[in-house]
Order: C-alpha cells, then structure tokens, then sequence
C-alpha cells in the first residue's frame, strides 16, 4: 500500500506531560484515515507533530515516503501537507479574501495563487459573496469552509482536519462532509480528527482509535462500528 503519511512510535510531551506514547499510524495515498478518541486523548496532539507545530520527542514521521521527522512547518507545508486547525483559527481582522491570498502566498507563484483563489470561490459560493467581509464577522460554518479553503490554497496532497465538525449546524456538518467525500475523489489524502466518530467511520477509509496518548485500536471503519465494546468505551458521541 502507498503511504501519504507513517508515523512510527510518536512521542510527545509538554513538558513532563506526556501527550502521545508510541502511536503508530498509517494514512493511504487518496484515503480517508480517521483519528478518534475522546477529548485529551492525543489526537490534536498528533496532528500538530505531523504538521511541524509540536516538537517531537520520539519516533519518526514519513509524508510520501520522505522522513520529515522534526521538520520546519515550512518545509512540512512544501512537502504536501496543509491543515485545517481545531477551531478554525481564521485571521479574523483580515478579509476572506485577504485570508486566502495569504495562504496562497506561501508556496504558490501569483499566477497560481489567483487561480487557486478563484477555484476556491467556485468551490465555495458563499465565500466569493463575502470575499470582501472581515473572516471575523462570518458564522462558524462558513469559518470552517474557509479554514478548508485556507488549507487548499498550497495544493496540499495530505489534508490534516481536526475536529471539522465542532460547533456546527447538522446542516453545514453535512456539507463539510460532502466536501470531505469531494476532496478524496481528487485523489487527496486526509487525515481526519473528529469527535463525531459515526460521521467520521461512515466517511473513513481506515481508523484509528487513540486512549490516553496510545493506539487502542486500529482497523476497517466497519468492524469498528459493529464492535460494541469498542463503541461502549472509545466511540459513544
């Protein structure tokens, strides 16, 4: 199997708390992988080493088969992978567009960040209405679709999405989901942080389920589902 992502052994600690131990995980080229668990259970944790932003203090990260093991967010980010943080974290003093174009500038030439720009409008109309209104003022799901295209906008192959879902109408949860289905039919890889763990296996190719830092399990979305001890501890939402 091709692998976007292999992570090996992870460690990572904020000081003398440690917050991962030992996970090990796979993500498959143009899959859905799910990243469960209740909270404080290590999965944004794991998201932010493999995005460059936590300092790892054991084992390793592969993306695409290079070792980016302790890499800058930069190279990380030049390497293939975006994020769409916990909480959406737009610039909310800037406006949509202005949020878009400062993603944009960071690995794309201006030819390819203005059609990314536009592509990003298509994708999402209610962002090209308020391109010119301050990211701030938005709703919180109109905020995470432009998290979303904030993350698209360097032409990642690994989209790394922590906890799309949170905060969110059923309505736009559904249509962040949709997005996610379109997003893997393109052939890019993601990495899927969610609390929402039926939403999550319904879209996952594969998951994984964290418990106190560690892998407590690991397997099809489908045996996941139907084991019901698995459920009773790691996956009632």
């Amino acid at each position: 199997m091709e692998t976007a992502l292999t992570i090996k052994g992870l460690d990572v600690r904020y000081g003398p708390v440690q917050a991962t131990r030992g996970v090990d995980l796979t993500a498959a080229v143009g899959g859905v992988t799910a990243l469960l668990g209740a909270n404080g259970a290590g999965k944004t944790s794991t998201v932010m080493a493999i995005a460059g932003a936590l300092r790892i203090s054991g084992g390793s990260v592969s993306i695409f088969g290079q070792d980016m093991t302790g890499a800058a967010p930069d190279a990380i980010v030049r390497a293939g992978v975006a994020i769409s943080p916990e909480g959406r974290r737009v610039f909310s003093a800037l406006s949509v567009e202005d949020n878009l174009t400062l993603a944009g500038s960071v690995v794309a030439d201006t030819a390819t960040a203005l059609d990314r720009k536009n592509a990003m409008m298509q994708r999402f109309p209610i962002l090209g209405e308020r391109r010119r209104q301050l990211a701030g003022l938005l709703s919180g799901g109109e905020q995470q679709m432009l998290a979303v295209a904030r993350a698209l906008m360097s032409g990642p192959r690994l989209l790394l999405m922590d906890e799309p879902s949170l905060g969110l109408a059923p309505q736009m949860v559904d249509a962040i989901f949709a997005i996610i289905e379109e997003l893997r039919e393109e052939g890019i890889s993601i990495l899927l942080v969610e609390q929402n763990a039926t939403l999550a296996l319904d879209v996952a190719d594969h998951a994984v389920i964290l418990a106190n830092g560690a892998v407590a399990a690991a397997g099809a979305p489908d045996d996941l589902k139907n084991d019901k001890l698995l459920q009773a501890a790691y996956l009632a939402a």
